[in-house]
């Protein structure tokens, strides 16, 4: 089996278009029909999960997933977190816990929020297994194995992270990645990088701040994600350097 990623949601925290149908500035393409940021790994026969939407479900559906050995987690957020109870047919499916990776943070939130996931309640047994990530871990299944760097970024008010593995970067959710972990996003052959808006905001790189970001560390390509209602895709493809591209739903590359 090849290893692909794949970009399963691409959109902001209400997706596009919003509950109401509201579209701000985006054509009718389905390149702009947009569900909550998350991503996949397929690493030979090691399947791997960047967050749970509220859209897993049909993103897996989708997407054609079948099979989940682990799941890593960017932060606490409900954008990233909320579809984390659609998991359980793969532990009523593989009989074994699933592992899932984040920040202290980010672990404690999701114990708290999603405590049935965790431990036995009201005779339901728990089908995941929190484990803690430090700066280097690895994701093993039989002989494959995905080895990753975890670091830290700023998004907002709290710590969100980072993820890099075989020369991919991940980063959904950020407007400041501090100076002493930019190292890690060099020679890189895919940055894939938060730019939510046109318009500068307290939490996210808008569109400016994510271009210096890729022209300061210099990715072969870059791949925007989480885009508001006023980037539109075609508009935004138009003006980007060919190496920069914004993502879209069910976009993938082999690596």
């Amino acid at each position: 089996m090849k290893n692909k990623f794949t970009i399963l949601g691409c959109g902001s925290s209400l997706g596009s278009p919003w509950i109401t149908n509201y579209k701000g500035n985006l054509k009718k393409n389905s390149k702009n029909l947009r569900t909550r940021c998350c991503a996949h790994i397929q690493k030979g026969n090691l399947s791997v999960l960047i967050d749970t939407s509220p859209d897993i479900k049909n993103q897996f559906l989708k997407n054609k997933i079948k099979n989940l050995d682990s799941i890593i987690y960017t932060h606490e957020h409900a954008d990233q977190t909320a579809g984390i109870f659609e998991m359980r047919p793969f532990y009523w499916k593989n009989g074994v816990k699933i592992p899932v990776y984040g920040s202290y943070r980010t672990i404690k939130a999701l114990k708290k929020s999603y405590s049935f996931c965790f431990e036995e309640k009201q005779g339901y047994r728990p089908i995941m297994q929190a484990k803690i990530i430090n700066n280097d871990f690895f994701i093993k299944k039989n002989n494959i194995k995905l080895s990753i760097k975890a670091f830290d970024v700023n998004h907002g008010l709290i710590k969100s992270t980072g993820y890099l593995m075989d020369k991919i970067a991940y980063i959904s959710d950020c407007n400041k990645v501090p100076s002493k972990n930019l190292k890690y996003l060099k020679n890189l052959n895919y940055l894939i990088l938060d730019c939510l808006k046109i318009n500068k905001h307290p939490s996210h790189f808008n569109l400016n701040e994510a271009l210096d970001l890729i022209y300061l560390t210099e990715p072969k390509k870059a791949i925007l994600t989480n885009l508001h209602t006023d980037l539109d895709y075609f508009k935004l493809k138009k003006k980007l350097p060919k190496n920069i591209v914004p993502a879209y739903d069910g976009l993938s590359f082999r690596f």
